[in-house]
């Protein structure tokens, strides 16, 4: 079904909507996705920094336990060396501590406690090494061997601990959630992508079909251009023949209604002569008429005036006969047209009938085709048509040979159907072919009956059912009128009106 412009802007619209709304949601889930995992590596490198933190600050702690513990013992001062560096570096320790966990309230509430552990873990730690610098290093012992500094220690390493392990716990999520953000965002972008793959596609599919009804628009209007400029070619040439035939016509019938007149003007010339010599013998006023005069009175009653009266009566019949056949062409181009489906076959056949015995006494048959077609068109043209086509394959047969006659039909593409009429009768010369169309002309010698007005008859009835007629002949070789007729006169007459 062809695309409508409506229709395709509508389709435009909204695959042009369509496109934007998925590029829109491309976009803002990009940027919510991008939001996110920035969100999550922020936090993500927070919590990392915390955990570091704490793990450093428990490990400088455990240094100084160790440095503690090796300076008690041994009392040397190199194995104080690392309780020295760790005491440096456990305050910048907790300062890093305390303000990484600020940062988090779980962890920022937890900080207090852990300094003083620190703090009081410093202060054991201090009084064992004063102890041996003091050189009381078995109270120093001692002191070690208490459970003070472990539990400390212990309550460092568990609370420290847990700041890592729920750190530990915080940077897994952190890294399921990232890793699930990457993954949301390539879906995200694969679906956004088949969406506006999609949207390409439907927009290149009725881009298509518009262009493709676009071309088979063009094509059509082409074929119409086409079409309108043969049919204005064709009415050109049927306005251009029938000014032609109106031309001729008018010159047939001047010429040969003017002759009728002339012999009719010259013999009441030669009425009003001989009436003067029979008045020359009447009109006498009691003087006796010379001889010459009563001859010339006798011969003008007896061969003058019968003479010009004969000729006079025959000029006015033909003057008749003639007006008479141009009445009746003209009546039948008037006539309307009575349009129904007329069985070619049948029609044929009923023709022939009515001409069966002539046929007969001419030794004669008539075939008529199968294939002859059923149209619609006006009954009565048509059995007139053949009706003269019968009479004249009659009256022009060839002496000397069975009359043979055939209706046969064939297909004619655009122009319709073409019927042929054959018969076997005398022919008619090719120099006479278009001649006998014309009005009051006839072909070969005139030895039969007639004015010349049937095959002129023909044509006109022809050419008012939208058809034509035309003849193939040769001189004793018989004769074919080859009439194309529509299968609709209908659509010829509401083609003609348009």
């Amino acid at each position: 079904m062809p695309i409508s412009n409506a229709a395709f802007v509508r389709s435009t619209v909204i695959l042009l909507i369509a496109g934007m709304l998925s590029l829109l949601g491309i976009v803002g889930t990009s940027l919510w996705l991008v939001h996110k995992v920035q969100d999550y590596f922020t936090g993500f490198i927070e919590v990392r920094e915390v955990r570091s933190a704490a793990a450093d600050l428990l490990s400088t702690l455990k240094d100084a336990e160790t440095g503690q513990r090796g300076f008690v013992i041994t009392g040397e001062t190199a194995f104080r060396r690392p309780y020295d560096d760790a005491l440096k570096a456990v305050a910048e320790r907790q300062a890093t501590l305390g303000e990484k966990a600020a940062l988090f309230h779980r962890y920022g509430e937890r900080i207090a406690g852990i300094n003083d552990l620190v703090a009081r873990k410093l202060v054991e730690l201090a009084e064992t090494v004063e102890a041996v610098e003091q050189g009381k290093s078995a109270d120093a012992v001692e002191q070690v061997k208490t459970d003070r500094g472990r539990f400390l220690m212990d309550e460092l390493r568990q609370r420290l601990g847990g700041i890592m392990a729920d750190a530990d716990r915080e940077l897994e999520e952190g890294v399921t959630d990232t890793l699930w953000s990457a993954g949301a965002l390539q879906w995200t972008t694969m679906i956004g992508a088949i969406a506006i793959i999609g949207v390409l596609g439907g927009a290149v599919v009725v881009i298509a079909q518009y262009t493709r009804d676009l071309v088979a628009a063009r094509r059509e209007v082409e074929t119409l251009n086409t079409t309108l400029e043969k049919r204005v070619d064709e009415r050109t040439e049927e306005l251009i023949r029938a000014n032609q035939e109106v031309q001729r016509f008018a010159y047939i019938v001047t010429h040969d209604l003017r002759a009728p007149l002339v012999n009719i003007m010259g013999f009441t010339s030669e009425l009003q002569a001989s009436l003067s010599s029979i008045q020359a013998y009447v009109l006498a006023d009691g003087k006796a008429p010379s001889e010459a005069d009563i001859l010339e009175a006798r011969r003008a009653a007896s061969e003058d005036l019968p003479e010009a009266i004969g000729f006079i009566r025959s000029s006015t019949k033909k003057m008749d006969g003639l007006i008479n056949a141009i009445l009746k062409i003209s009546r039948d181009g008037r006539r309307e047209l009575k349009i129904e489906r007329v069985d070619i076959k049948a029609l044929v056949a009923t023709g022939a009938a009515a001409v069966g015995h002539q046929v007969s006494e001419a030794d004669g048959e008539v075939a008529i085709g199968d294939s002859l077609p059923t149209v619609v068109s006006d009954r009565l043209s048509l059995e007139q048509v053949f009706g003269n086509l019968f009479d004249n394959a009659i009256k022009y047969r060839a002496p000397g040979r069975p009359l043979r006659i055939s209706v046969t039909s064939r297909g004619g593409g655009r122009a319709g159907f073409v019927i042929e009429f054959t018969d076997n009768g005398r022919g008619i010369a090719p120099e006479d072919h278009e001649r006998v169309f014309e009005l009051f002309r006839r072909s070969g010698a005139q030895d039969k009956p007639g004015e010349g007005i049937g095959l002129a008859h023909v044509r006109s009835l022809m050419r008012n059912l939208g058809g034509d007629i035309v003849v193939r002949s040769e001189l004793g070789q018989g004769t074919t009128f080859v009439l194309r007729l529509p299968p609709d006169l209908s659509k010829v007459v509401r083609s003609m009106q348009a």
